[in-house]
This record gives C-alpha cells, structure tokens and sequence, in this order.
C-alpha cells in the first residue's frame, strides 16, 4: 500500500476506509460503513481507455444467451411495472438488449451512455423505473450517480441494479470481476441496502446479483 491518506469512499463518502489489496500497482479500500471496496481514486480509468475497451464488448440485442442473462433481471421487476411504464436503461452500451426486451413487454425505454447514447435531454425527465445492468460497478462517483438516478426517478418509482456481488475478501486479488481494468467500484448486497437506506428506499434482493430499489411514494431526501 502507498502511504498516502485514504480517500473518502465514493458510495458514502465517509471519510476512513481501511487498505484492502495491492495489486499490480492498483491500491483497493473497503469502507467499513457501507461495505463497498474501490480502487483508489487517483487510479482511475481515463476516458479514452474505458470507451476502448467498451468497444470490445459484443453484446448483441438479438443473442439468446445475453438475453437469458439480462432476463436475471427483467424477470422480478417486470411484475412490478404499471402496463406502459415508462423507463431509462441508463448506462445501456453499445448494444442495449435489455432495452429491446422491455419494450417487448409493452414499455416506453429511453437510452442513456456516456460513450454511446450520449443525449443530455433524457436525463432531464423523469421516469417510472430506471435499469442499470452491469453498469454501477463502473461508476466513478457513485454517490453522485445515484444521486442523479433519484432526481429521474418518480415517487413510487423502482431502480434495478445488476452487478456482481462481491463475497470473500480472500478471494478479491483472484475474482474475475476485479480484473476488468473499468470495474472500480464493489457492492456487496448489504452494500446496496445501505444506499437504499440512506435515500429511503426500499430494497429487495430477489436473486445473486440483483438488487430492485423502490422509491416510495413520499421519499426521503438524503440526509
């Protein structure tokens, strides 16, 4: 580990995170509060590097089996939509399946990436749910995301969360999701309980990896 002061942790800012890995020249932390683990913040990614290796993502809208695998979501919060919800897949790549399948299912989806559907206007709107699906582990100020996907979401709205749970600290140096060089940020459920607790959320964890966040109809603000 270097011998700089830690950084606040990007999910709740709190400001004493304790070393976790050096790994590789890359220097991990886990926040004891929410439980979140991250790559030291003077480490991340640029731009440029994250968008080419996005490129090399071939995630077909029509393939079956990515289908079967964004189903792991679409499947628990497809119930809980009013008939013609209206939704944003934000973070949805260059080939936003999940998008098509919900509209399959008879709901309005907007787009939203940074790199590849970059329209400011939709984040400007406000929506009946909003789906992040392999996205929030790439955030680089998550408690700023997040609280960007509040001000989009309605009152009574559900957010949909998909990323891999991070289990063992012992098995963190060899895990395969902490090997893409844009995974920065780690949640363990407790972790996305946290969040939901600190903007009055509800959470249900319906399945490994998914996590459904309804905002209810009277919602905190942040404390």
């Amino acid at each position: 580990m270097n011998n700089s002061p830690p950084p606040l942790c990007p999910v709740c800012r709190v400001p004493t995170p304790r070393p976790l890995l050096h790994s590789r020249s890359r220097t991990y932390w886990r926040c004891e509060v929410c439980r979140a683990s991250f790559l030291d913040p003077a480490q991340l990614p640029a731009a440029v590097e994250e968008h080419w290796h996005y490129r090399q993502h071939h995630n077909d809208p029509a393939d079956p089996r990515y289908r079967r695998f964004l189903n792991k979501l679409a499947a628990p919060l497809l119930p809980r939509l009013a008939p013609g919800s209206r939704g944003l897949d934000y973070g949805c790549g260059p080939g936003p399946a999940l998008a098509a399948m919900l509209r399959e299912a008879g709901h309005r989806v907007a787009l939203y990436d940074p790199f590849f559907y970059p329209d400011p206007a939709v984040l400007q709107q406000i929506y009946d749910f909003i789906t992040c699906t392999e996205v929030i582990e790439h955030f680089h100020d998550p408690a700023g995301e997040f609280s960007r996907l509040d001000a989009m979401l309605r009152p009574g709205g559900w957010l949909a969360l998909m990323t891999c749970f991070q289990t063992d600290d012992e098995r963190f140096a060899a895990w395969h999701y902490r090997q893409d060089p844009t995974h920065v940020v780690f949640y363990r459920a407790e972790t996305l309980r946290f969040i939901a607790r600190q903007w009055g959320w509800a959470c249900e964890v319906p399945v490994k990896d998914v996590a459904l966040l309804h905002k209810p109809p009277s919602a905190c603000a942040f404390p």
